[in-house]
């Protein structure tokens, strides 16, 4: 049974501009990280992501979430983790301060990734191998459907995921390849027109074959530039995506993205406020047939259901350190593929643990292997890093979740 909790705040500067977009320009890549040690001595880790100041906050309620799990065994609090997670989610000295968003969403993240991690580090074997070998109602067991009932019922979930069954054996053809990553690093928002040329060259030598540029800039002639640099280098055949984080309000987003249009973006990321639905499919009507994506400040399975029924957004960016961990975002990726729309996770844990979860999107749920985003600033502070050769993700061998970091390890 878990025994000791420790939750603690740990934060890493960034050098050189790294990290840097429209709305963020100075980060400081945190993790409010929740450790979960049962009478065995195994730990299970997981964590939440922020940009600095206020990790501490959420640090500060993942120790109210994870104090309710002492004396918890975690196989039996496993098997019906979704109703742990609605019992959670739904506290009524938190629930207020949400509901099912901000710190407190944050910081249930990290509790619900570190039991996770705990469940596959006890049967000692990687989270994606011990997700994708549960049954259809085991999978469904973990989840909290609530307020989705007229779109996905907890039978429904069942059904969706029996009948992908059947041709898993085909999919998982992919843990031998690896999955397919992008490089988001060659074009961070304060880095100057020749770094993002070299970058782009780097990574094609690296062997990617989709990148990503920050733009957003309060002069549009400057986002038009260093796109077309990108385009320029990378050539026809690759893709390159353009994240605007958030920068523009509704009609500088429909004059700055038509006219990027004739530099063919694979998608364009987070153009307006991720709250406003409305605004995101009006603009996406007027900017067809370019494509957008978004979901990294998506903070909960009901605006991700919003989102898809609006079709707006052609790219689900679901983060499992943003919502409220593993449990959610299986749960959003099922009303994606019910949508059939992609699942391409952000990533702020650096595809450590997402690593695992696109594999189990594409053996058990059935998504399409697209690519996972890869930003490489952090990890010589993790355990086992994810490995990334010729642009793709190898698959993860050690127990549990990938999650261990290095100034945590006992």
């Amino acid at each position: 049974m878990i025994t000791k909790v420790k939750i603690s705040d740990i934060r890493y500067p960034l050098d050189g501009n790294a990290g840097s977009d429209a709305i963020h320009r100075d980060p400081i890549y945190s993790y409010a990280v929740t450790q979960l040690r049962d009478d065995t001595g195994i730990t299970g880790t997981g964590f939440a992501f922020t940009l600095g100041e206020g990790n501490n906050l959420v640090c500060k309620a993942a120790e109210y979430y994870a104090q309710s799990l002492v004396g918890k065994d975690i196989e039996e609090t496993m098997a019906n983790f979704g109703g742990l997670f609605k019992k959670l989610s739904n506290d009524q000295q938190f629930r207020w301060l949400g509901p099912h968003k901000g710190v407190v969403h944050l910081a249930l993240a990290s509790v619900t990734n570190a039991c996770y991690d705990l469940w596959a580090k006890k049967r000692g074997v990687p989270l994606w191998k011990l997700l994708i070998d549960l049954s259809p109602e085991q999978i469904v067991n973990t989840l909290d459907l609530s307020y989705l009932e007229e779109e996905l019922t907890h039978s429904q979930a069942i059904e969706m995921l029996t009948g992908q069954q059947s041709t898993k054996a085909n999919r998982s053809q992919i843990l031998d390849k690896g999955y397919p990553g992008y490089d988001t690093s060659i074009g961070w928002f304060n880095y100057s027109d020749e770094l993002v040329r070299e970058n782009c060259k780097k990574a094609l030598a690296e062997g990617f074959t989709a990148m990503k540029l920050k733009v957003g800039s309060i002069d549009p002639e400057r986002d038009i530039r260093r796109a077309h640099i990108v385009r320029e280098v990378a050539g026809d055949d690759v893709k390159v995506m353009l994240d605007a984080n958030q920068q523009w309000n509704l009609p500088q987003a429909i004059d700055i993205c038509t006219k990027l249009k004739n530099m063919n973006p694979y998608w364009i990321e987070e153009p307006t406020h991720p709250d406003d639905v409305n605004a995101h499919a009006k603009l996406a009507q007027a900017i067809a047939p370019v494509k957008l994506a978004l979901g990294e400040h998506v903070p909960n399975k009901i605006i991700f259901k919003n989102y898809l029924q609006s079709g707006s957004s052609s790219f689900m960016q679901v983060d499992a350190v943003r919502v409220g961990g593993v449990s959610e975002f299986i749960t959003i990726s099922l009303l994606c593929k019910k949508y059939g729309v992609p699942v391409v996770p952000h990533v702020g844990d650096m595809g450590q643990l997402h690593q695992h979860l696109v594999l189990f999107n594409h053996i058990a749920v059935g998504h399409e292997a697209l690519f996972l985003e890869h930003i490489p600033h952090l990890q010589k502070h993790f355990v086992t890093p994810a490995q990334i050769i010729k642009g793709v993700y190898k698959t993860p061998q050690e127990a549990g979740s990938s999650c261990d970091l290095i100034i945590l390890k006992d």
